[in-house]
């Protein structure tokens, strides 16, 4: 076979070189713009709002009674959640997650919240993007170590400020509050709304995460802040008997 001349291979070599560069600026590329494009495809989340009032019918039922957390009904569905800022290279954006799966109950004496807890299973927090979910379940909240939260009422709370007429008032409550096995005493206002036969609660409370022992996780795009929201929106329906 006949040797190529050597015009040719100087060509071949100088054609390597130039997509070795290339390569190396696409490279360099993708790695400048990649958080951005992360920003850009993982959205801000499905967040738990505050109770909604319109629409509230007057109270059917006596406040008076055992009451335990329901699905509810849009949009005062029963749900927990987080708020917090994701820190990223192209910037700072809130990021929610939340979860539907809670159980607790309150008991009312006359006008008195006497007793009252709630459980949250945090291994079904959602954002609205699984691989965020799977990094929020096993890099920041070790949910197979510690499935649940719990808040417990600590301070009996006078409910008789509460109207009866399907508008909203205010409560606030005392209680422990415990994440990843670390508890802490929280006092926070609620809303809280009789509508019909429901007793409907929300707030955001204000959370830092690692007096809960949530450290910063190794995510590859993302920093979470150090402090951010606790959402809670609860629907309870009386207990009859």
């Amino acid at each position: 076979m006949a040797a190529q001349p050597r015009q040719t291979r100087k060509f071949q070599r100088n054609n390597k070189v130039v997509a070795l560069f290339v390569a190396l600026i696409v490279i360099l590329a993708v790695a400048g713009v990649a958080p951005m494009i992360v920003s850009a495809i993982m959205g801000p989340g499905t967040r738990t709002e505050m109770l909604n009032a319109d629409g509230a019918k007057p109270a059917s039922t006596d406040v008076t009674g055992h009451w335990t957390v329901g699905k509810g009904s849009r949009p005062n569905t029963s749900a927990v959640g987080f708020t917090f800022e994701e820190i990223l290279p192209s910037g700072h954006k809130l990021t929610s997650g939340t979860t539907h799966d809670v159980s607790g109950f309150v008991d009312i004496e006359g006008t008195t919240l006497q007793r009252g807890e709630v459980t949250v299973q945090m291994g079904n927090i959602s954002t609205d993007e699984q691989k965020r979910d799977i990094n929020v379940r096993r890099k920041l909240l070790f949910t197979d170590q510690y499935p649940e939260s719990h808040f417990t009422l600590t301070k009996p709370v006078d409910v008789s400020q509460v109207p009866g007429n399907g508008t909203p008032g205010t409560l606030t409550l005392t209680g422990t509050l415990t994440i990843m096995g670390q508890s802490h005493e929280i006092t926070q206002e609620f809303q809280a709304l009789r509508d019909d036969d429901r007793l409907v609660v929300s707030a955001d409370v204000p959370i830092a995460r690692e007096d809960y022992g949530v450290k910063t996780p190794d995510f590859i795009a993302a920093k979470v802040a150090p402090k951010g929201l606790l959402n809670i929106r609860l629907s309870f329906d009386k207990s009859e008997g």
